[in-house]
């Protein structure tokens, strides 16, 4: 991998935890949950696009690309909100959660792909 390749999967990768830090929350607070649907499909669907969906992504993929995004969100907003001094202590039983949703939803995968 090239150093702009690298670069530009790092961006591509910081984009979506960003949005979601940024906008997300403010859509809710302004829309209610018609806002949650609103920022799901808007963010996720500009960011994606913008990562896979154009001729020259931003994201460079060599393995399981199912889990970019999602490791990118989870990682992210979890190291802005410690950033932010909250307690990273008071999360460890939904990163637990998840790392054991991803479990489960892989070995699903694994069934029938």
């Amino acid at each position: 991998m090239t150093v702009a390749i690298g670069v530009a999967t790092f961006a591509g990768g910081f984009l979506f935890p960003f949005f979601i830090r940024m906008a997300w929350g403010k859509m809710v607070d302004s829309w209610g949950p018609i806002g949650g649907f609103m920022a799901a499909a808007f963010i996720t669907g500009t960011i994606w696009t913008l990562n896979h969906g154009i001729g020259t992504p931003m994201i460079f993929q060599s393995g399981a690309s199912w889990v970019d995004m999602g490791l990118a969100a989870g990682i992210g907003c979890w190291v802005a909100t410690a950033r932010l001094g909250m307690s990273a202590k008071k999360s460890t039983k939904n990163v637990i959660a998840a790392i054991s949703g991803g479990i489960a939803g892989a070995a699903l995968l694994f069934l029938f792909l």
